[in-house]
């Protein structure tokens, strides 16, 4: 192929971006080559959710620990279960850079999916972005994140760290009131030389901060999966017959 050709490549011309409709009609060597590099995505992504799964184990180990040893015994300070809360932070933290780097492998496996893949199950569908190759293609060449720092905390807020950080609030709320008598709950959630209104303060406006992270309105970047459509209805046995 001379270097006009290469000049001359459109990937949103018809036959270029439905290459999955080729698939099954012919073995080609694209094709070949793509299913290596959807093979390599599917690896990359599955180690990225392993370090996910890990940190959230993590979380949930160190949480359940802690509120064993909090309420063993009456004379065991309160503020451990605020140290939890602490911990768990730094864990959504490493929790949303995490997923910045998986969202990467996932973006390119849904390009794959929805423009290869399915159209070569249903030539007829056409492709979902019609400039896809050359999307992927650049992606290849110069990998970038796709979402942002904040889009990756809310969704790791919203999947799971929110109930973890409600668990610990209200099991630190329970954990100053039943051991002390109720006009005193207050005086029994100083820490040292700071009064208990102080630390209620932090606390409060902590968690405020979580959930407007959490709940703001933003943009939505990544590449969702099972977010739309009717879960029964691919299963419908009158849509079957139909």
């Amino acid at each position: 192929m001379s270097d006009n050709d290469d000049q001359e490549f459109d990937p949103e011309a018809r036959d270029q971006r439905e290459i999955g409709r080729e698939m099954v009609d012919e073995s080609t060597g694209l094709g070949s080559v793509m299913a290596h590099a959807y093979r390599g995505e599917l690896s990359q992504a599955t180690t990225w959710r392993q370090r996910l799964d890990q940190t959230t184990t993590w979380s949930v180990t160190i949480i359940a620990a802690l509120l064993t040893w909090a309420f063993s015994t009456a004379d065991n300070p309160h503020y451990i279960l605020l140290i939890g809360m602490i911990i768990v932070a730094i864990f959504v933290g490493i929790e949303a850079r995490r997923y910045r780097d998986y969202d990467v492998y996932r973006s390119r496996i849904r390009l794959l999916q929805q423009n290869l893949l399915a159209n070569a199950l249903d030539p007829s569908q056409g492709v979902v972005h019609r400039n896809w190759r050359a999307e992927l293609s650049h992606d290849y060449r110069a990998p970038t994140l796709k979402v942002s720092l904040g889009e990756a905390l809310a969704n790791r807020l919203r999947r799971v760290y929110l109930p973890l950080l409600g668990i610990l609030f209200a099991a630190w709320l329970f954990r100053i009131t039943a051991f002390t008598p109720r006009q005193e709950w207050l005086a029994s959630a100083s820490i040292a030389i700071v009064p208990g209104s102080v630390v209620l303060s932090v606390i409060i406006l902590f968690y405020g901060v979580a959930l407007a992270v959490a709940v703001w309105p933003r943009e939505r970047r990544a590449k969702g999966e099972f977010r739309e459509g009717d879960p029964d209805a691919w299963k419908d046995d009158q849509a079957d017959e139909e």
